[in-house]
C-alpha cells in the first residue's frame, strides 16, 4: 500500500522549476497548491494572503491556524480531478519543510534510556532518578537540521578511548537514532504555558527525525552539561509533514506511568500513536539494504503533549516551526532498538550482513533509511523514508 494515500495528504516545500511552493504529497504525485490558488480552488476559503503557498517553508501556512490547514487539506480530494495541478513525485526537488525556530531532542523511550544505563551505569538502577517524573530533554541546533537526501560528513571532536588523555579526530562511533519529531503550530507568549490537554492545538503535525550521536564524542563531554558536539552536528528530517488528523485514527494508550507524574503532566485519554517504525542499513559493500530495526512509537513513554507541557512549564515561548524529537524508539528486544549502540550493544555484539560486512557502528559509504507508517483496516497513513549516506571526515 502506498504511504501516501487519500488517508494522509501531508504537507511539504517543493521545487520543480518555477521556484518553491507548497505541495500535498498523494500516491506518486504532488498537488501544486500554488497553482490550485491561481486557479481559483481556494475560493470558498478566505486566506489573508495566498502567497503562503508560494513560499520556501511551511511556517506562514502553518501560522493561519487549524481551520486553514483543515479546510485545504479537505479540499484536496476535488483537486486531484485537475491533471494541471499534480506533478510526478519523482521529478521535484524537495525542500526542507519549515524554517527552524528552536530544536529539542526529549529522551522519552523507558527501553532506550534502560539500555543505556545497564551499559554505562548500574544496570540494577539503570533508569536515573528524574527519568519517570519529567521528560528529559536538551536544547539542540536549528542550524544542522537537514533534509532526507542530504549526505553527511562524519564528524570530529575530542574523544578519550584510554581514559588518561584525550585526542581530536573523526569519530569511531557513528551512530544513528530512531525518532518522531513533531512540529509546533501556534505561536505562544513568553511566561504562559500549555498543558497536556491544550497540546494538540499547538502541533501542526509529525516527521521521521534521526539525531544523529557521535557516541564517543558524547561520553567524554556530556559531564556535567549534557549533548554537545556529539549531537550538533546534523539532525536529519523527512520532507512530508503528516498532520494529526490524519494520525487521529492510530491514538492508542501509552504505557501506564508508575509512579504517578506530578499533575500538569497527568495524561488521561489516548495520546500515543500505533507507527510502525523500520531502520534499514546498506553498507556500499552490500548489494541491499538489510533491516536491522523495527519498533513501534507507541510505547513512547513520554507522549508529545507531556513533552510540550513540560518545556513550556517553565514559561519559555513557543514559535511555529519550532522542532521536538521523540528520542530514540527502542522496543524490548534485539530486532527493536532504535540504534547501534543497543544493536551492537556498544560494539560487543557486531552486526553481519548477508555479503560479509560487519558492523558496529556506522561506517564511510552507509547509508542509513528510516521509514514509519501507521496501517489498520486497510487505512495506511506513512511518512515516506529518511534516507542518508555517510562521507568521510572534512
Amino acid at each position: 500500500m502506498n504511504d501516501f494515500s487519500i488517508y494522509n495528504l501531508p504537507f511539504g516545500v517543493f521545487e520543480a522549476g518555477r521556484g518553491p511552493r507548497l505541495g500535498v504529497a498523494f500516491e506518486d504525485q504532488v498537488v501544486d497548491l500554488a497553482e490550485a490558488a491561481a486557479q481559483g480552488y481556494f475560493r470558498n476559503i478566505y486566506f489573508p494572503d495566498p502567497s503562503v503557498f508560494s513560499r520556501p517553508s511551511l511556517n506562514a501556512f502553518i501560522a493561519l491556524g487549524r481551520p486553514y490547514w483543515r479546510a485545504v487539506r479537505n479540499r484536496i480530494a476535488e483537486l486531484l480531478l485537475d491533471r494541471r495541478l499534480l506533478i510526478e513525485r519523482e521529478s521535484v526537488r524537495m525542500l526542507l519543510p519549515i524554517e527552524v525556530g528552536d530544536f529539542v531532542d526529549f529522551y522519552s523511550s523507558e527501553e532506550h534510556a534502560t539500555n543505556v544505563g545497564k551499559m554505562f551505569r548500574d544496570p540494577k538502577n539503570a533508569l536515573l532518578p528524574n527519568w519517570k517524573h519529567l521528560p528529559v530533554g536538551y536544547h539542540g541546533r536549528n542550524s544542522s537540521i537537514i533534509l532526507s537526501g542530504q549526505d553527511i560528513h562524519r564528524p570530529k571532536g575530542q574523544i578519550n578511548p584510554t581514559n588518561q588523555n584525550p585526542e581530536f579526530g573523526p569519530t569511531r562511533q557513528l551512530d544513528f537514532e530512531l525518532e518522531m519529531g513533531f512540529i509546533v503550530g501556534r505561536n505562544t507568549s513568553l511566561g504562559s504555558s500549555v498543558s497536556v490537554a491544550e497540546a494538540d492545538s499547538c502541533i501542526f503535525g509529525m516527521v521521521l527525525l534521526n539525531d544523529w550521536s557521535a557516541r564517543d564524542i558524547q561520553r567524554w563531554e556530556y559531564v556535567p552539561l549534557g549533548p554537545f558536539l556529539g549531537k550538533s552536528f546534523a539532525t536529519s528530517i523527512s520532507p512530508w509533514v503528516v498532520t494529526l488528523d490524519a494520525l487521529d485514527p492510530f491514538r492508542v494508550a501509552g504505557p501506564a506511568q508508575d509512579p504517578p507524574v506530578l499533575a500538569y503532566l497527568q495524561s488521561h485519554d489516548d495520546r500515543n500513536y500505533d507507527i510502525e517504525l523500520e531502520v534499514y542499513l546498506h553498507p556500499e559493500s552490500e548489494a541491499s539494504p538489510m533491516r536491522v530495526c523495527r519498533t513501534n512509537f507507541r510505547g513512547i513513554y513520554w507522549n508529545m503533549n507531556q513533552q510540550l507541557a513540560h518545556l513550556t512549564s517553565n514559561g519559555t515561548n513557543l514559535r511555529i516551526g519550532d522542532l521536538c524529537g521523540s528520542g530514540t524508539v527502542s522496543g524490548r528486544t534485539p530486532d527493536s532498538f532504535g540504534s547501534m549502540l543497543e544493536i551492537c550493544w556498544n560494539g560487543t555484539r557486531p552486526l553481519t550482513f548477508p555479503g560479509g560486512a560487519v558492523r558496529t557502528f556506522l561506517e564511510d559509504g552507509d547509508t542509513v533509511i528510516l521509514r514509519a507508517f501507521a496501517e489498520r483496516d486497510q487505512v495506511r497513513v506513512g511518512f515516506g523514508e529518511l534516507r542518508t549516506k555517510i562521507l568521510p571526515a572534512l
